[in-house]
């Protein structure tokens, strides 16, 4: 009996150790590859003539490591459940399926960087949620696939070259097997605490967390940090507090409030209750007593960015017929879109909200009623949506008539009205939009305002344009970005073919009937994606950039014309000017007004993105990150740094948006 026992625990002792080895040998190839995988993306997408010391690049390096050993150490500890007992074959196929399963997450993350300028985030699961077909086509037409295929191939194969050459050189099925059981047992604590030590990715200090990716002062180089895993649970962990709507608190703690009473304490708002706070940020200056209503369209034209305008010119003329309105215009310069996607970007416009997505589920099929639809509906317009997409996409068709637009026109509408029209891909060309406005805002009843949002596609992916596009020769000459992208030259042509339409459209209704009595805004959803990495400090916050314009007759655009601005400030800038009143939040401010003699909290001159960083006048940084922030003044003045102050407000005014729409749909 005693023996059994005994050879019953040498056995155990013998699968345990047997089973840390293994995973132990399995993190080797993990490491490896996601390292190779690293350097790889940094001489891929590293900027010509861009200079980085070797204390940052080491950094990089070390810090990188952390993390790869940190998944990859989980990787293994989560086995343990079965590596000590299953057979030499079965090990080798669970290595070879989770060496691939890295290595693919890892060039996963080296393209998302690629186009959207950061590691793997939450709007990845877009996938799944837009038209998985059209994306993935886009994928396949944009994307080197074939050689990433090949290349995550070669890396995984790698890996497991690297893998069968540790194990014979380890042999953990065997290792120590001959030894005293108290040397095994010592073996067996020693292994696995040095398993948990490297999953949590340190000795002494706090374990690894996402703030630990921030290691230089350059943001592209910290990018360059987290491996496809870690992004991704990262991502993961943002999607699913976005969606707890069960806690209101929750957006407020993150950013270190208890409650929003402390939060608009610090904003200089009335505090004494919830109620209190609320009536605040819906408060807003009554308009002058007959402030006509006035028609207000609105773009939010597909990936305009601000940098293209940086460099127009007569012989780099990407704007058409948009360059010559901007002299009559109040075109703010200095502006941050909220989100780096189209359907993020366009629910943070309408519903002033960080949190996305926030109209797929039942969030969207109840009214929220500070939407801007909604007001403009209770103010007595016509609400119409257009757009040259589909508007299946996001369920919009469904959720926009619940949120105050009385029509919705999408691509197939304008199939319906115009035969000549070919849906491809990401629906027809941004041309019928502006026919069909021009008919429908001659029949609007005239004592009926009308508000109109657009929604255009044709800037976007694979970059195609209409047949019988003219194309205009660029002097390339002129681009001062960066050119690393081989679809740069294609998608500043079809830049230019949907601003070009967007300013024939200004020029048609400011020479109409109806010149006085229309208000013209437009902004980008986003930067484009083939621009540059913006590695350099200075070039970083052209990486959030898109312009917001405002056409109307006899505009003052008063002094802010160049001042850090953002999506969030544009209706609390429209609606005024518009003659709109109504229960709007003051999410930003408004930009036609002075900047104030005396320091104002909700009207200071800053930029917010809605992913969680901000930019005063002198640079940027991440919400509540001190060493994240990079100066990008032209001229840097003689102190450029970090100030609390504005980072305390901006995390403020963002914790009280997102409060706003969790005590608004708590469950």
């Amino acid at each position: 009996m005693k023996h059994a026992i005994a050879r019953t625990l040498t056995s155990t002792l013998h699968g345990i150790l047997r089973g840390l080895m293994r995973a132990w040998v399995l993190i080797v190839p993990l490491v490896v590859a996601l390292s190779v995988i690293r350097w790889g993306q940094l001489a891929y997408f590293w900027p010509q003539g861009y200079q980085a010391s070797s204390s940052d690049l080491a950094t990089v390096a070390v810090q990188g490591f952390r993390f790869d050993l940190k998944v990859s150490a989980i990787a293994g500890f989560l086995l343990l459940l079965v590596l000590p007992w299953v057979s030499g074959p079965v090990y080798r196929r669970l290595v070879t399926g989770l060496v691939c399963l890295y290595v693919f997450l890892g060039f996963i993350n080296l393209h998302y960087f690629g186009f959207y300028k950061t590691p793997i985030d939450s709007v990845i699961f877009g996938l799944f949620e837009d038209d998985t077909a059209a994306v993935l086509q886009t994928i396949w037409h944009d994307f080197p696939v074939v050689g990433t295929l090949v290349a995550v191939a070669a890396t995984a194969l790698l890996g497991l070259v690297i893998h069968r050459r540790v194990v014979h050189w380890v042999e953990p099925d065997t290792v120590l097997q001959k030894r005293a059981v108290a040397l095994r047992m010592l073996a067996v604590v020693v292994a696995l605490f040095a398993l948990l030590f490297a999953g949590k990715g340190t000795l002494r200090e706090m374990a690894l967390q996402r703030q630990h990716l921030t290691v230089t002062t350059s943001q592209f180089l910290n990018d360059m940090v987290p491996n496809g895993v870690i992004a991704l649970k990262y991502a993961w962990d943002n999607r699913r507090q976005s969606q707890n709507l069960s806690d209101p608190l929750v957006g407020l703690k993150a950013l270190g409030f208890d409650s929003p009473q402390a939060a608009a304490e610090v904003l200089g708002l009335p505090h004494a209750t919830e109620a209190e706070v609320r009536d605040a940020l819906y408060r807003h200056e009554p308009l002058p007593a007959g402030t006509p209503k006035k028609n207000l369209v609105f773009f939010l034209m597909e990936s305009w960015s601000a940098e293209p305008m940086l460099y127009q010119s007569p012989t780099f003329d990407v704007l058409g017929r948009m360059a010559p309105t901007l002299d009559r215009a109040c075109h703010f310069s200095n502006f941050e879109s909220a989100q780096p996607g189209t359907h993020p970007s366009l629910e943070a416009i309408l519903f002033s909200s960080p949190i996305t997505p926030l109209t797929m589920g039942d969030a969207g099929r109840k009214p929220l009623p500070w939407g801007v639809a909604q007001v403009a509906k209770r103010a007595g317009y016509d609400t119409l949506f257009v757009t040259s997409a589909r508007s299946g996409w996001r369920d919009l068709n469904r959720v926009l008539k619940v949120q105050g637009f009385d029509e919705v026109i999408d691509a197939n509408n304008l199939k319906a009205d115009y035969p000549d029209a070919t849906i491809g891909l990401w629906g027809v060309w941004d041309s019928y939009v502006y026919r069909y406005l021009v008919k429908r805002m001659a029949a609007q009843p005239k004592d009926r305002p009308l508000f109109v949002f657009v929604l255009t596609a044709t800037n976007h992916p694979p970059y195609d344009l209409p047949a019988d596009y003219q194309k205009v020769a660029l002097d390339m000459a002129q681009w001062k970005g960066e050119t690393s992208e081989a679809t740069l030259v294609p998608n500043l042509h079809t830049y230019r073919y949907a601003h070009d339409l967007l300013g024939a459209f200004v020029q048609q209704v400011q020479s109409g009937p109806l010149k006085d009595t229309t208000l013209i805004a437009a902004t980008g959803d986003h930067n484009v994606r083939s621009f540059g990495v913006y590695a350099e400090p200075s070039r970083r916050y052209l990486m959030r950039q898109v312009p917001f314009v405002i056409w109307g007759s006899q505009l003052r655009c008063g002094q802010q014309l160049t001042q850090p601005a953002s999506h969030r400030d544009m209706f609390n800038t429209l609606f005024p000017l518009a003659g709109i009143e109504g229960n709007y939040i003051n999410a930003g401010r408004n930009l036609l007004k002075d900047v104030p003699a005396q320091p104002d909290p909700m009207n200071a001159p800053r930029g917010l993105f809605f992913t969680g960083e901000a930019r005063n006048a002198q640079g940027m940084w991440q919400l509540g990150n001190p060493k994240s922030f990079v100066c990008t003044a032209a001229r840097p003045p003689q102190s450029c740094e970090f100030n609390a102050q504005d980072d305390l407000q901006e995390r403020a005014r963002y914790a009280l948006l997102d409060w706003n729409v969790r005590i608004s749909l708590k469950k």
